[in-house]
């Protein structure tokens, strides 16, 4: 695993989002009543990004076919989506937010 500083606090408000691109990885970060989160960023279904969507609570909506995702646990709740997204550490220290990801050749062969 590796950690990466990917933005400050300030960066991503409450009830926000935020894309971010972690070796060439995209990530969807969330402020959820000042607890941040974070999820891949491709829906799925059909691969729509999510930061475009509509985040309510815990909750994100993919802006194509409006599937939703549980930003916390990255399980789908309703169709049309039936995988779960990948979902990954955040922890804020000081000014800024720490993402924390597989290497990226740990991807390689799935």
């Amino acid at each position: 695993m590796t950690t990466h500083a990917v933005a400050a606090p300030a960066e991503v408000q409450p009830g926000a989002m935020l894309r971010v691109v972690v070796d060439g990885r995209a990530i969807c970060i969330y402020n959820v009543d000042g607890a941040f989160y974070a999820t891949d960023d491709a829906c799925t279904h059909r691969r729509a990004r999510l930061s475009d969507g509509y985040l309510e609570g815990r909750v994100v909506q993919c802006p194509l076919h409006f599937g939703r995702f549980d930003v916390i646990t990255g399980q789908p709740l309703n169709k049309p989506c039936t995988i779960a997204l990948g979902v990954y550490a955040v922890a804020r220290e000081g000014d800024a937010l720490l993402l924390t990801v597989p290497p990226a050749d740990a991807d390689a062969g799935t």
